[in-house]
């Protein structure tokens, strides 16, 4: 699933996606500091803390801004998967799409693990987005919700 990090080669992209790990970088750092925390901070934050293995990269500031993850070589994206599992808590938050609060809150009962079952909701998301991406149209909430109900044994 080609869910990968923007082209480096495409400017806006390259801005965005630099402003996007800086913002990760910076809140690391502020979390570190023990700072206080915005909101939105403090949600990244508490990603960043389940995923130890990110630590050090957040920590070097070139690496994090500069490193290119190339999904067909197996490598796997940080700031993409600490991305989505932000996407997945604010859906929780928002109950949006209109289900996703009860879906999750029926799998955390039954996985019992609320990050094992955000890497499973993460799965549905990955595949509707990169649908999405392929298909040039809006992802689709149904067959999102239809995969997270899949995942929580409530289909």
């Amino acid at each position: 699933m080609p869910l990968n990090s923007t082209s480096s080669q495409d400017p806006e992209n390259s801005q965005n996606r630099e402003a996007s790990r800086r913002f990760f970088i910076e809140v690391w750092g502020k979390y570190s500091a023990g700072s206080v925390l915005q909101p939105l901070e403090s949600l990244i934050a508490g990603v960043i803390l389940q995923h130890a293995e990110y630590h050090s990269l957040l920590e070097d500031d070139s690496m994090a801004i500069e490193t290119d993850f190339d999904p067909e070589a197996g490598e796997s994206n940080p700031f993409l998967h600490m991305g989505l599992h932000i996407t997945i808590q604010e859906q929780i938050g928002a109950d949006r799409p209109l289900g996703i609060r009860e879906l999750y809150e029926i799998g955390l009962e039954r996985i019992g693990d609320p990050h094992m079952l955000e890497h499973r909701i993460m799965e549905c998301l990955g595949e509707v987005l990169w649908r999405a991406q392929r298909d040039q149209t809006m992802p689709d909430e149904g067959a999102y919700l239809d995969g997270v109900r899949r995942i929580v044994g409530f289909s």
